[in-house]
């Protein structure tokens, strides 16, 4: 059975930085990609950062410049650097696995998701 246990949320202050980690048990890191998505209250969940089998990247445009993605496939964790933070980053934050898509950023695009770990940024 595939888990995704996201850690690493708080609270922060515009400008600071926070870096969030997936720790994904169950589930074979070279068997696609994987991202990171999040959703602001009222608004839909949305893709911010994906990760290929051999390290290729994709980021949304909101986070172009200021998030990292990363993962290690021998500890089996997925990892985003955020930087800069801005208010408009606040949300929860969902690890996903296993994507239909080539570095995809639709959320019917993955199999498996994490429960969320909440980002809160203020001004």
């Amino acid at each position: 059975q595939v888990q995704l246990v996201e850690s690493g949320g708080g609270s922060v202050q515009a400008g600071g930085s926070l870096r969030l980690s997936c720790a994904a048990s169950g589930y074979d890191f070279s068997s696609g990609c994987m991202a990171w998505f999040r959703q602001a209250p009222g608004k839909e969940r949305e893709g911010v950062a994906a990760i290929a089998k051999y390290g290729d990247t994709r980021y949304a445009d909101p986070g172009k410049g200021r998030f990292t993605i990363s993962k290690d496939d021998t500890k089996t964790t997925l990892d985003v650097q955020m930087n800069s933070l801005k208010p408009e980053d606040t949300g929860m934050y969902y690890c996903a696995a296993k994507c239909r898509y080539y570095l995809a950023f639709s959320q019917s695009d993955y199999n498996y998701w994490g429960q969320g770990t909440q980002v809160t940024v203020s001004a």
